[in-house]
């Protein structure tokens, strides 16, 4: 599906005033560095609803105080604003897109594959908990190790394709911002390769990266890098420890740290 070009917005900050709220259009509050909600941002793009659903873009670290009140009362992005309410989480919002939108579909229609599906959205959290709990201590190779060993081994599980599911899906959906921030970070900092003797999961990485629903919400991997050296050098230490602390914000994005150590899955 080619690309639609699309004038991103500008993130909505404390001094920003709301937009008219609930008169009819829906919206789908983001933030772009966010990887819960590339989730849905990604989408939204692959079922063509860019003229159908309005980004809003929220800056996580000034965050408006209308959207707490007015919008979301979690406080959260992602959120979906349609039909006078406004629903969140990710997964959810991933499917509820797909079953009240038109456009291609990311579910499977075979029973089987919407099974495997339910399994992999379901280790997900382990994925993300593993790799999280690696990178605040802990034998980080051996960990993230065995989990990316998992998911080359559900890559092999069928054949009709590149992808978990063969082809593209919502699998792909809910994995493909977290490998992103992972493949970044283990290699700027751990010089450690996640596709190294995993060639499906480079073969994923490579097809993945060729969906221009998910190559327009990509982060700048220069930038983040740089990003992540620039703040370790200059505004907190240099330590070891501080700088996998930091790596760990970015991941999950910088302002999100408080909500995962409260188990919350989204920002």
């Amino acid at each position: 599906m080619a690309a639609v070009v699309e004038h991103l917005p500008p993130a909505l900050t404390a001094s920003s005033e709301p937009p008219p709220l609930f008169d009819g259009t829906t919206r789908l509050y983001i933030s772009y560095a966010c990887p819960y909600a590339q989730r849905v941002w990604i989408t939204r793009n692959y079922k063509g609803l860019q003229d159908k659903i309005k980004l809003v873009a929220i800056d996580l670290q000034d965050r408006p105080a209308w959207y707490k009140e007015k919008v979301y009362p979690q406080n959260k992005v992602p959120s979906l604003e349609h039909e006078n309410k406004v629903i969140g989480e990710s997964l959810d919002l991933v499917k509820y897109l797909d079953a009240h939108f038109e456009g291609p579909s990311v579910t499977p229609e075979d029973a089987a594959k919407k099974e495997f599906a339910e399994e992999l959205l379901a280790y997900t959290d382990k994925v993300n908990g593993t790799i999280y709990g690696a990178l605040k201590g802990g034998d980080v190779v051996k960990a993230v190790g065995e989990v990316f060993d998992q998911l080359e081994t559900a890559l092999g599980k069928l054949e009709d394709g590149p992808f978990f599911l063969g082809q593209f899906s919502l699998v792909d959906i809910a994995y493909a911002p977290f490998i992103e921030r992972f493949q970044l970070v283990l290699a700027d900092f751990f010089n450690y390769d996640i596709t190294e003797g995993r060639p499906k999961l480079a073969a994923w990485i490579e097809e993945i990266n060729k969906i221009a629903a998910y190559k327009v919400t990509r982060q700048d991997p220069k930038g983040l890098v740089d990003y992540f050296r620039k703040r370790t050098l200059g505004t907190i230490s240099g330590s070891e420890a501080a700088y996998v602390e930091f790596c760990t914000e970015v991941l999950y994005n910088d302002n999100s740290l408080y909500d995962l150590k409260r188990a919350d899955k989204e920002h």
